[in-house]
């Protein structure tokens, strides 16, 4: 069977009503980072490398930095969105009483998804020198797969002041974990992948990272590839010793699938207060 890949990655034509899903992160975004710097919960725009783009809002629970901490990273296909447009995913942890990060990184076609990968490291660096905490990081699409991307990173050959568990659990929302079936769809000649690029940064043929915890949702209402995706990164890694679950949320969409990481009594934000725990 020929799968129409153009389609099946174009999240804007399945949901039409995406533009009005955007608007109302913007707004509830902009009024949870205005209630958190009016508490003295905010810092924002922590420069962690040298571009605009590369910067962290860091969000705090009532109670001050937590002992864990959690990074979120935004989607967007790797080419477009802003961390300031997902702040509202901070909610529904800080409610529990953990900090969270959201880190920005600069967009294709300027830079490669390897570069970008490689910001993500950075900026995980940056948050362990600054507060000596290891992280637990989630994700939502291209964060998903950067999500899974930290996961696997062998850390200890980055830097020798971090442990090698710098990041123990992750959670990939929507994630895209085999980039090879980009290569051949128009949204490319931004991301600019060969098949050989495509399998190099995509964390599904990387060693995997045994002994730490993935979890991979989707919404049920997504596109079988992208239900395709979530349940081969889990298979996958289960057989290769990582402690993996695999969730479709009903009546989800590509985009309504993060909306319950800004409530905290949701049963999402509840795995990953127990990613949390697990870490401790």
């Amino acid at each position: 069977m020929t799968i129409d890949y153009e389609a099946e990655y174009n999240n804007r034509a399945r949901v039409p009503e995406h533009p009005q899903i955007f608007a109302r992160f913007e707004h509830e975004a902009a009024a949870f980072r205005a209630e958190a710097i009016d508490a003295g919960r905010a810092e924002v725009g922590l420069a962690y490398g040298g571009t605009p783009r590369q910067v962290i809002d860091l969000f705090h629970p009532a109670g001050g930095p937590s002992d864990v901490l959690s990074l979120f990273i935004h989607g967007g296909y790797w080419r477009s969105l802003d961390p300031s447009m997902f702040s509202h995913m901070a909610r529904g942890l800080t409610a529990r009483g953990f900090s969270v990060a959201l880190a920005g990184y600069d967009l294709c076609p300027h830079v490669a998804i390897g570069d970008i990968i490689a910001e993500m490291r950075a900026a995980a660096l940056f948050l362990w020198r600054r507060f000596g905490r290891r992280l637990m990081i989630y994700g939502h699409s291209a964060g998903g797969h950067l999500a899974a991307c930290l996961l696997a990173t062998d850390w200890r050959t980055y830097a020798a002041d971090v442990p090698a568990d710098l990041v123990p659990a992750a959670a990939g929302i929507s994630g895209l974990f085999d980039l090879t079936p980009l290569v051949g769809v128009s949204m490319n000649q931004d991301l600019r992948l060969t098949e050989a690029e495509a399998r190099a940064a995509s964390p599904l043929f990387w060693p995997a990272p045994a002994g730490r915890t993935f979890e991979a949702w989707c919404g049920a209402l997504e596109s079988n590839e992208f239900r395709r995706q979530n349940r081969i990164i889990a298979e996958v890694w289960t057989k290769a010793g990582v402690t993996t679950a695999c969730l479709e949320m009903a009546g989800a969409n590509h985009f309504t699938v993060v909306d319950p990481l800004a409530d905290p009594a949701s049963p999402y934000t509840e795995r990953l207060v127990a990613l949390i725990a697990a870490m401790r």
